[in-house]
């Protein structure tokens, strides 16, 4: 990642995506949990030098085709993660990637702007962001509720379990 990635903005993002991700496997697989967050931290690795949708995260997946030593449900998470990619979301692991990437995200821009960071955010208080489209605009809102779609869950709860995953790291996230 560090080769790749300069912006302490992207790694950040990366850092809360493998959190979540961490948190998810912790449900689903626990004995794959450092399959789920080197899934979360390698997702975006690619897209501060390839950002465009004909490039990320296709450049990406082939470097690390390459190297070997990545697994391909982790590949075919990544690639599923961009909805361009055409690639199906077909087991957990590439659901929960989707479903926590952006949401990860709009949940740091929202403790950007509070006093007391993550430690009392509430879904409330997301939901009532999201429905502000000039905050973090660049938040895809259509990829939150399909994510949670996917998931077949409740966009709070969703949004509760992303909190508590940030929050039990919170500190070291920047959170």
């Amino acid at each position: 990642m560090h080769e790749w990635v300069q912006s302490e903005a992207l790694r950040q993002h990366m850092e809360c995506v493998a959190a979540c991700m961490g948190s998810a496997a912790d449900l689903h697989a626990p004995t794959e949990r450092s399959r789920w967050v080197i899934c979360g931290l390698l997702h975006d690795f690619d897209y501060e030098k390839h950002p465009t949708e004909e490039e990320h995260p296709f450049v990406g997946i082939e470097y690390l085709k390459g190297r070997g030593d990545v697994d391909e449900e982790i590949l075919d998470a990544i690639l599923g993660h961009a909805t361009y990619s055409g690639t199906p979301r077909s087991t957990p692991m590439a659901r929960y990637l989707f479903a926590v990437d952006e949401l990860a995200g709009f949940i740091v821009a929202c403790c950007k702007v509070r006093p007391n960071g993550i430690s009392d955010l509430t879904p409330k208080s997301v939901k009532k962001k999201l429905k502000t489209s000039n905050f973090a605009a660049a938040v895809n809102r259509d990829d939150i509720r399909n994510g949670v779609e996917e998931l077949e869950c409740d966009l709070t709860e969703h949004i509760q379990f992303c909190i508590d995953a940030l929050a039990a790291d919170g500190e070291r996230l920047g959170l």
